[in-house]
Formats: structure tokens, C-alpha cells, sequence
């Protein structure tokens, strides 16, 4: 029976494994899928965890719930040696070894790309993950309990300014959904004002959101200015050590929180370190048809799409002529891809990708939204029910979509969840504090010196410290 490696759970992985289990008859092949966490990622709804509009394991999608007919291995591919069809898998637990396989499906996916930068390495947080969205979620609710606590000056100052760097789709909803957020707070922190909290989003080109009009960008751009945001245009970001920012147009400030949004690239963790062709941005050469290759051929039994893979967009809408590294396009592919797998097991041609855009929509706070979709452009609570319309249906498996929707629902009855749990982060803290120890072993009693006998007078002898031996005793 052939077997299909599938590296990577993210958008496409997820959905090529998804579909095969429907595609395919029942012993036609086996399909294995490699990934270190046990659950696909609903990028989309990141800025909304960390706003806390949605609970954070209702935004993922488990592998092991979902994917029935599919092995699953929480591990990490370090090798893939395509010309003898092995692939190098390390678990969590215990050593590598090699994973034979016939058909490889590469959807490994993209990580925050940096710029070095003094400061950002050891100060800034991605958006990336599951796992950056709650933890930017406690740290804006916990810098709000602490810096209740304090008079105004720079400490406060520091723990009450937000930086967001990036003006792309996820820079603006994060900024925008943390803006809401801490609009929100002030009702429950009476020592603060709005005026004490700052909000700065710096961003190097000269507009944000590429992917909507110039005039709903500046709509947003407004929109943020009267809330209380500051939106840096052609600004680049210097220097981030220790939290002190140092911008390009001389400003300066303190801050507790930078989220970095600059950019993405392919998961170097497959790209590095494998035979197959990879191309000048460091993406994995992919066809139209999702098989990995150029116009001049295809590598048979090498598939690739999603965020990792260089995929040529047909429609003539893409970056460079390539598919941008969004949801949209991850989706659709990962479900062409089962097909043409399928197709090419059973001797069929597979089909090119080839799906136009259909538009963006983005949150940008609590009933605040922005849609475009060729020329149409759409602002305000209109958009906003866009955004959550699109996503709510577009979030995979009914279980999910019913666990997020009713959390939405829950949130206008009841207002938006702003419980901190930082303690997350250490969580043996308090544990540990408190714990009983073996107490140290007791210091060892002083040695007596030794006894000798010394004489008496009436001849039998008799024990005598010799310190305190008579000055005549023999």
C-alpha cells in the first residue's frame, strides 16, 4: 500500500489529510502526518484570542479528534532525502530515524521573519502561534493590575504603551483588537485613564493593508487616530533594547510589550535541509498542479503548498506571480492537492490551482471591520459582521464553529473574558514557594579526644583525658 507522508499540520496539511480521508478508498493508501503540535492553527482568529473575544483552544483544531483514518506523529521532520524517499522524523520523546515513504506532501508552513535588530530577539513576541496570541492577552491584562498599582510616571508609562510593528493585515487587526481591548479595561481599572494608555504601530512603506483601496486604508488609519493610535508612516524601527524603542523619526519610548508582524518566510526547518529544489526566496519550487518542479518538469512523488511553497498564481493576482501566503490560498490547496494525489495514484492527471482572490476582511476592534473586494470597499460594523460571517463559517469542522460562534454569543451577553492567568507561564511557582524540603543533615557533634590510662596510687590503673593529665603521670 503506498504511503503518503504529509509534512506539516497547519492550513494545508490539515486540509490535504482532511480530504484524503474522504478521497480515498479504503486500503488505496496510508497517509502519516508529521507535526510537533497536535493541532492545526486558525490564524485568522489569533488577534481575537489575544483581545480575549475568543477562548484560545476554541481557535485550534485537533489532529487526533479530526483526522480518524490518518496516523499521526508529534515530531519533527529534520531531513528529507527525496531521492531515496526517507524522511529523518524526531519525536518528542526518544531518537530519530528514518520514514520511508512513496508520496511526500510538504506544507511545513512559515515562521515570523526578523530583522536583526538590537532588542527584538530577546524583546518582542510573533503572532504566530496559538500560544503568542494568549500570552499577549495576559501581558496587556496583567501590565493593566500592575500599573493600577503605581503613581504616574515612567514605570507606568512603560507598562501601559503597546507596540505593534508591521502595518499588514495582522499588525492592523492585533493592534486594533489590542486597542479595544484596553479601551475596555478602563471601565474596571478606575486609576486609569484613557490618556495613560498609548498605542504605536510602526510601519516602514507609506500605507497600511496592501491588500485593501488607498481609501480604506486611510479610513482605518482614521479611525485608530480617534481612538487613541498612532500609526507610524515610513518609519523604520531602530532599536528595541530593554524595551526602549528608538524609531526612525527620532522618537523615542519605553515599552512592556513589542509584537513583531514584519513579514514572514518558509519554515527553514524543512527548506534547509532537504534535496528538493528551493527557490531564491527560500520557498520550495512548486507547479501550478501543487507537484513540486519547475515549467520544465515535475519531481514525481513531491508535493508542496501553503506558506512554505512557491505556488504560481494563475488568476494574476498573486505577488510576483506567486499565490500570497494567506489562509485563502492554504484552504483551497490543501483540498486540490488530496484530489490530485488521488488522481495521480490512480492514473489520472492532476489539475492546476488556479482560484482568484475573493477579497479581504479584517477586525480592527469590538464591532469595527474593513472588507474590500475588488473596488468594493465596505467600513465600520458592516465589515465587522463580514469578518466574523466569513470566519465563523470558514473555521474548520462543525465542533469548532459551534465552540467559537457560542463563545461570541456568550461575549454579548456577558461582556469579553479579562482574566489574566500570567501565572500560566511558571506554573510550579507557588508550588515550589511553599513546598517542604528535607531539612540539611545536622552538623556533626565535636570529637572527644581519646582517653589514656594513667596510674593510681594504689597500683590499678584509671582512664585519664590526656589534657588533663597531672603533670607527673607517666
Amino acid at each position: 500500500m503506498p504511503r503518503i507522508l504529509i509534512v506539516g499540520g497547519g492550513y494545508a496539511g490539515f486540509y490535504t489529510a482532511w480530504k484524503l480521508e474522504k478521497w480515498l478508498r479504503d486500503g488505496e493508501a496510508e497517509v502519516t502526518i508529521v507535526d510537533p503540535l497536535p493541532y492545526m492553527t486558525y490564524q485568522p482568529f489569533l488577534p481575537e484570542v489575544a483581545a480575549g473575544s475568543i477562548e484560545g483552544r476554541h481557535a485550534v483544531v485537533s489532529h487526533r479528534r479530526h483526522l480518524t483514518k490518518t496516523n499521526i506523529l508529534n515530531a519533527k521532520v529534520t531531513y528529507i532525502d527525496h531521492a531515496n524517499k526517507t524522511a529523518t522524523v524526531q519525536p518528542l520523546v526518544g531518537e530519530p530515524y528514518p520514514f520511508e515513504y512513496d508520496q511526500v506532501v510538504i506544507t511545513a508552513g512559515a515562521v515570523s521573519r526578523t530583522f536583526p535588530i538590537p532588542g527584538i530577539a530577546d524583546q518582542a513576541i510573533g503572532l504566530k502561534t496559538i500560544e503568542e496570541a494568549v500570552a499577549i492577552h495576559e501581558k496587556v491584562v496583567g501590565n493593566f493590575d500592575k500599573a493600577a498599582l503605581l503613581p504616574p510616571g515612567p514605570e507606568r508609562d512603560r507598562l501601559l504603551t503597546f507596540v505593534v510593528v508591521g502595518g499588514g493585515f495582522a499588525g492592523i487587526e492585533i493592534f486594533g483588537e489590542l486597542r479595544s481591548l484596553a479601551s475596555a479595561l478602563l471601565d474596571k481599572y478606575p486609576t486609569i485613564s484613557f490618556e495613560d494608555t498609548h498605542f504605536h504601530l510602526i510601519e516602514a512603506m507609506g500605507r497600511i493593508m496592501p491588500e485593501v483601496s488607498l481609501k480604506t486604508s486611510h479610513w482605518v488609519i482614521k479611525n485608530l487616530a480617534d481612538r487613541g493610535a498612532t500609526i507610524h508612516l515610513e518609519t523604520q524601527l531602530q532599536s528595541a533594547v530593554d524595551g526602549h524603542v528608538e524609531l526612525s523619526n527620532g522618537m523615542s519610548f519605553d515599552t512592556d510589550l513589542i509584537v513583531w508582524t514584519a513579514g514572514v518566510m518558509a519554515n527553514p526547518t524543512i527548506v534547509r535541509n532537504t534535496d528538493l529544489p528551493i527557490e531564491e526566496r527560500g520557498r520550495l519550487k512548486v507547479r501550478a498542479d501543487l507537484r513540486v518542479g519547475d515549467d520544465d518538469g515535475f519531481i514525481d512523488g513531491a508535493w508542496g503548498a501553503g506558506d512554505v511553497a512557491a505556488v504560481p498564481d494563475l488568476s494574476g493576482g498573486g505577488v510576483g506571480g506567486f499565490c500570497v501566503p494567506n489562509a485563502q490560498h492554504a484552504v483551497r490547496q490543501g483540498k486540490l492537492m488530496s484530489k490530485n494525489i488521488v488522481a495521480v495514484l490512480r492514473g489520472e492527471g492532476p489539475k492546476d490551482y488556479n482560484h482568484k482572490n475573493l477579497g479581504a476582511v479584517a477586525s480592527i476592534g469590538l464591532g469595527v471591520g474593513a472588507f474590500q473586494s475588488g473596488k468594493i470597499g465596505i467600513t465600520g460594523l458592516l465589515a465587522w459582521f463580514a469578518h466574523r460571517g466569513y470566519h465563523g463559517l470558514a473555521m474548520p469542522t462543525w465542533e469548532r464553529k459551534i465552540r467559537v460562534v457560542t463563545g461570541w454569543v456568550n461575549n454579548f451577553f456577558l461582556g469579553r473574558d479579562i482574566v489574566a492567568i500570567e501565572a500560566l507561564q511558571h506554573p510550579r511557582a507557588v508550588f515550589e514557594e511553599f513546598a517542604a524540603r528535607p531539612k540539611p543533615p545536622a552538623a556533626a557533634a565535636p570529637v572527644e579526644p581519646a582517653a589514656v590510662p594513667a596510674a593510681s596510687s594504689n597500683g590499678r590503673a584509671s582512664k585519664v583525658k590526656a589534657d588533663k593529665a597531672p603533670a607527673g603521670a607517666k
